[in-house]
Order: C-alpha cells, then structure tokens, then sequence
C-alpha cells in the first residue's frame, strides 16, 4: 500500500465521540495530503463538531500519525458529515456520469458539456460539475461569465444556469486570469463544497462531472464522494492518445467505478463528404476493446455554429449527441434495473 492508504487503514476504526461510529462506517476520511516535510493534512466529516469531538479525535488520530507511523506533524480540518440530504446521498437516487481522459487536449470537457446539454434535451434533468480543479474550462464552454455565486438563507451556493443546465465550476470561484495555486487540502475542500454545499434542484436526475484527465488525488477524492460513478474514457484516434485513455480506464475501473464505454473524439475532418483522418484511425476502439466495453460514439472535428462550445440540435454533431444521450438513458436505465432485481 502507499502511505495514503496506510495511514486511512490506521485511523479508520477510530470512533468518532459525537455518534460513537467508527470513522470508516462514517465514511469520514475525505481528504489525506503529504507534505515534502512528512506532515499529514486531514480533512474528516464528523458528525457534530464541538470542542469534545475534536480533542478527543486529534489526540487518538495524533498518537497514530506521529507515534506509531512516524510522521512529525498533522493538521486536521472538520467538517459536518454532509451527505443526508445533499446530491451525494445515494438515496435520492442521482445518476453520476464521470467524464475522463489519460491525458488533456482530447476535448473532454467538451464532450461532458456536450453530454449534461443532450441529455437534458431528451428530458433528463441534468447538471454539471466542473471537478477539472487545474484546468476548469466548462464556463468558457458554456458562455458563462465568471462571477463569485450568490448564496441563500441557508448558506447554500446557488449554481449558475446555461442551455438550462446547472452548473459549477472552480473557475467562479478565482479571480480574472488567477492560476489555481492550491494544495491538496484546499482542492478537497472545494470538492466537498461542489457536492455537499450546492442548491443543486430537487429533480435532477443525472449529474455530469467533468473529471480532470489523467489518474492523480482528485479522480480518487471524488471516488470517496461518489462510490457509485458511471465512467466514460474520451480519446482521440492518435495510439499516443489512446494507450494514456486505457490507462484512465483501468484506474476508474480499479476504483470500481462501472465503465459505460469510450467515445473517440476528433474522429475525422470532413470536407465534402470526404473524411480526412487527421489524427489517425482506430484510438477509440482499441481503448474500448483493451477494456472489454463498446465505442459509444465517433465525434468528429467541427467548430459549433452558433455556440463557443455547444452544439445545436440541427448541427450534424449536435445530432451525435442526442444519440448518444438517448443511448446512454437506456443503459443506465437497464443498470438501474438489474442493481434493484440482484438478491440481497
């Protein structure tokens, strides 16, 4: 094991005082950072966040991290356990669909952004989350200005609305042209804000997340927040391109997320009914045969008509997407229905 999961599996029989459960059956540990000076950051749900609760976890959690494994510092942050009630509690019943890549510059937010619009389109109550923390590009995407969201009298972040979509991103979030300069802990934070702290509506059915490419904290931070995520791995057609997708693919899957399928974008460049395979043939069905799942689409090159980043209805891409969306309902619907007739 890494040290990250060493140190989850000394601290998770911990009981946390305040519902005297363990930090695992409270699915507690949401964030684990190490710094290059062997200091440990926490981020822990706790049930109720009072004085007691917290001296009694930072001296059972400190006795393990500094006497036991060793390390010399640790810095614990606590937040409410947030789940009842919040889009991450499985039991209202959201359908997650995570969008991941191997590597950038495949179009992936394009096709999450994409995919949240086409499946509202056909009736699906849809929303996106842009979970791409480095790399946010979902409201450029989407036309969207970037402003700090506006809260209610709950405290609760209201999401932005584009193509009838709700939305949120890091992006909102920063200044004009600010990099993302956050470490770890800040990252989980945001995370945990997007899932737990947004008055997402009540009847959304699907929820999109644009997942940054690759197989770093951030795909598995969100794992703890949904367990249960529906993966598509987005390539192009280029071998390069396609070896990182398989890589993506078999880390979702070892996360055990369900894999629907790969979608190959860039496909082809067509002028006159001619298609040029610019970035070669093929990516998308060698990623999909390695990981034994169906190529669920072939998209190819075309800059939208009338959007930055989205295609219209009578757009011959806009016309894959819809496809694709009714596609993936059906699947999803057939999953849905298998998971409820499996015996207990």
């Amino acid at each position: 094991m890494g040290e990250k999961a060493d140190i989850k599996a000394a601290i998770e029989h911990i009981i946390d005082p305040s519902n005297q459960k363990s930090l695992k059956a409270n699915d507690a540990i949401r964030f684990i950072d190490l710094s290059d000076d062997k200091k440990v950051s926490l981020i822990l749900g706790v049930y109720k966040i009072d004085d007691d609760t917290k001296k009694s976890l930072n001296r059972s959690i400190a006795k393990i991290i500094k006497l036991d494994l060793g390390f010399e510092g640790l810095k614990i942050t606590f937040e409410p356990l947030k789940k009842v009630g919040s889009i991450a509690d499985q039991e209202k019943g959201i359908i997650y669909i995570g969008v991941a890549s191997g590597k950038g510059g495949v179009g992936k937010s394009t096709v999450a952004a994409n995919l949240a619009v086409a499946l509202n389109r056909i009736g699906k109550k849809t929303a996106l989350i842009d979970a791409d923390i480095y790399g946010s590009s979902i409201p450029n995407l989407l036309d969207l200005p970037i402003l700090l969201p506006a809260a209610d009298e709950d405290q609760k972040i209201i999401p932005f609305v584009a193509f009838e979509i709700e939305v949120m991103a890091t992006e909102f979030f920063l200044k004009d042209d600010q990099p993302l300069m956050w470490r770890g802990p800040m990252l989980g934070k945001m995370l945990n804000h997007f899932f737990y702290d947004v008055k997402w509506h009540p009847d959304t059915e699907f929820i999109v997340v644009d997942l940054p490419p690759g197989t770093g904290d951030v795909a598995m931070d969100i794992q703890k927040i949904i367990p249960a995520c529906e993966m598509i791995v987005v390539t192009t057609p280029h071998p390069s391109a396609a070896n990182i997708a398989m890589k993506a693919g078999f880390a979702a899957r070892q996360l055990e997320h369900n894999i629907l399928g790969v979608i190959e974008n860039m496909h082809a460049y067509e002028i006159n009914k001619e298609k040029h395979f610019i970035f070669g043939q093929g990516g998308g069905k060698t990623v999909a045969d390695k990981l034994g799942v169906q190529l669920l689409a072939e998209i190819p090159i075309a800059q939208p008509e009338v959007h930055k980043g989205i295609y219209e209805m009578h757009e011959d891409i806009g016309v894959i997407y819809l496809g694709l969306a009714n596609k993936l309902s059906k699947i999803l619907q057939i999953n849905q229905k298998k998971q409820i007739e499996q015996p207990i």
